[in-house]
């Protein structure tokens, strides 16, 4: 009798322990591609996209819970999916996201902190469809300075680097800039370009094309993104590749402007500092960096699942299966994650 109730009980008692394991693991709301943002007062903000609509949710308690998504804006024939959706970027008074359709607009909106209230402004490429390869990033220093890098094909009709800023309370972007352009005729075409802000220094990251090879380069401005300095490649090795990566990698400015990168090659993820080897960090994909002082972490997917690893103590915390994982420090010093599954968006604080 004891046996027969036991293997009654055994499913029950498998599914218990399932919540269990999963019990720090949250979903936010359907939806795909979640970016994060911080404002200055530790506000947490995390936007995604579902079909053709933008959502944010906001976090007031360092990322123990979110609200329920707001709808920001309808974009028709949104770009979404593979490192492509809306972006996000935070600041003193308000946040900014992006979200590019397929016929090559940026669209832009902004959210006024203190009123609560979003207003779309136009496009942020100054060259309506100029950019339908719908990838792109934005990011913000902490006086209401935002910065945009982006794939752009007005430059005979092939992708560049292009780059613009908006100064605070400005209604409009500013002048388009061409950060890089390559001698070979195009940048890699399928791979997200990054950017990283502090203060007066922009550094830019960008999968190029030179030579058959798909190498990641930084280039770096110390005038706000005036100017950007020669692009310099990331690595010793070198990837040949006649074929689509899809995969963009991430950069952060650190203490005293360190550059921290991390990218994939041929199925492995490395980090690594303009001028200095490549440090192999595991095997995966789809990988991104985030974090302050000596508390910085590479997140990546490795098959169905997607994971951190401190670069401080070399530790590796397995967070769930999904995809797209990206992470920010928070003031707490606890790391947010967020991350898609099956249609979902998630979340886990560590």
């Amino acid at each position: 009798m004891m046996k027969k109730i036991l293997l009654l009980l055994f499913p029950v008692i498998c599914l218990f322990l399932l919540s269990l394991a999963k019990s720090d693991s949250n979903t936010i709301a359907t939806g795909k591609q979640p970016q994060i943002a911080v404002d200055n007062k530790n506000t947490v903000r995390v936007a995604y996209g579902e079909a053709d609509d933008i959502f944010c949710v906001i976090s007031t308690n360092g990322g123990v819970s979110f609200s329920k998504p707001l709808l920001v804006a309808h974009v028709k024939d949104m770009h979404l999916g593979m490192a492509r959706g809306p972006q996000i970027a935070s600041s003193a008074s308000c946040t900014v996201i992006t979200a590019m359709d397929k016929a090559g607009a940026i669209h832009w909106f902004r959210l006024n902190h203190a009123t609560g209230n979003w207003a779309t402004l136009g496009t942020v490429n100054d060259l309506r469809g100029s950019a339908p390869e719908g990838l792109m990033s934005i990011a913000a220093d902490k006086a209401d300075n935002f910065y945009a890098v982006w794939l752009d094909t007005r430059t005979g009709g092939n992708n560049q680097v292009y780059f613009a800023s908006l100064k605070p309370g400005a209604s409009a972007w500013g002048k388009n800039i061409i950060a890089y352009r390559s001698p070979d005729g195009h940048v890699c075409e399928c791979c997200k370009p990054n950017i990283a802000v502090k203060g007066g220094e922009v550094a830019i990251m960008f999968r190029n094309w030179l030579m058959g090879s798909r190498d990641l380069y930084v280039a770096r401005s110390v005038n706000g993104g005036k100017t950007f300095g020669a692009a310099e490649k990331l690595g010793l090795s070198t990837w040949k590749l006649n074929a689509c990566t899809m995969d963009g990698g991430g950069i952060l400015l650190g203490d005293k402007d360190a550059v921290y990168t991390t990218w994939q090659r041929k199925g492995d993820v490395y980090f690594a500092r303009p001028g200095q080897p490549e440090i192999f960090i595991a095997k995966g994909r789809n990988c991104d960096i985030a974090g302050t002082g000596d508390n910085v972490a590479v997140t990546y997917q490795s098959n169905d699942t997607v994971r951190v690893v401190s670069l401080k103590n070399k530790k590796t915390t397995s967070i769930d299966k999904g995809a797209f994982l990206q992470s920010s420090v928070l003031a707490n010093n606890k790391t947010l994650c967020v991350w898609e599954q099956a249609g979902v968006v998630k979340f886990r604080l560590l």
